[in-house]
């Protein structure tokens, strides 16, 4: 029987996705409402022999804009909080005072696991930092930053051809409307069902309540004028 070599299992356990679940069902939904309110809100004063394309160019425009600001924001937020980690392992690595030390990591520590990590666990993080030599000068970008941009763009992009392109199939807007909808429903429930079982919830209870949950807030979106 084959077995990994040490080094071999602490490159499996540290390779980890570029974006996870939670953050590829989030950047889907947001795609999709933005499609489906924008598409919602366009069709019935849309008229004529390319109607359906021009819903489809304008609503890819739409998502086109907001998946590349989805993006941009995504390396301003991450870059920031790796400044902040940063920042805290730099004190803590040039204070002497080593209760300082850890009440500035106690800080950082989630209140729900706070009851759970005592001062000596804090301590023995403490000294690895002090001790350690790898630290960089400053927080920097890495190469898989850009990739999770990339792919929160084109995920948001993606999200509108299932909304738009019944628009191009279907020269009856009522019908492409409905097809629109439907596609958009099953989406959210397939959504909502890989969200589920990655929390460890059940898989069709999670579908549908992110169907429920969909349907409610692009009804919210719409009638605040969205």
């Amino acid at each position: 029987m084959l077995t990994k070599r040490p080094s071999e299992e602490q490159a499996a356990r540290t390779r980890e996705p570029v974006l996870d679940t939670v953050d590829r069902v989030s950047e889907l939904c947001f795609g999709l409402f933005m499609a489906l309110t924008f598409v919602g809100t366009v069709s019935a004063a849309t008229s004529g022999e390319d109607a359906g394309r021009k819903m489809l160019y304008t609503a890819l425009g739409c998502n086109l804009a907001w998946g590349l600001a989805d993006a941009v924001m995504y390396l301003v937020r991450t870059i920031a909080d790796r400044s902040r980690r940063h920042a805290l392992a730099l004190a803590i690595k040039r204070e002497r005072d080593q209760a300082a030390g850890v009440r500035a990591l106690r800080e950082r520590v989630s209140a729900s696991l706070d009851p759970f990590i005592s001062d000596t666990d804090l301590e023995s993080i403490r000294k690895r930092i002090a001790e350690s030599d790898s630290l960089p000068e400053r927080a920097r970008f890495e190469r898989d930053d850009f990739l999770a941009a990339l792919g929160i763009f084109i995920i948001i992009v993606l999200s509108t051809f299932p909304v738009a392109v019944p628009f191009v199939i279907f020269s009856h807007v009522p019908t492409a409307l409905l097809v629109s909808r439907v596609l958009t429903l099953a989406m959210l429930f397939f959504c909502g069902f890989a969200l589920g079982g990655y929390a460890g919830w059940t898989g069709w209870k999670g579908g549908l309540s992110m169907m429920t949950l969909g349907v409610l807030l692009t009804m919210a979106i719409i009638a605040l004028g969205g």
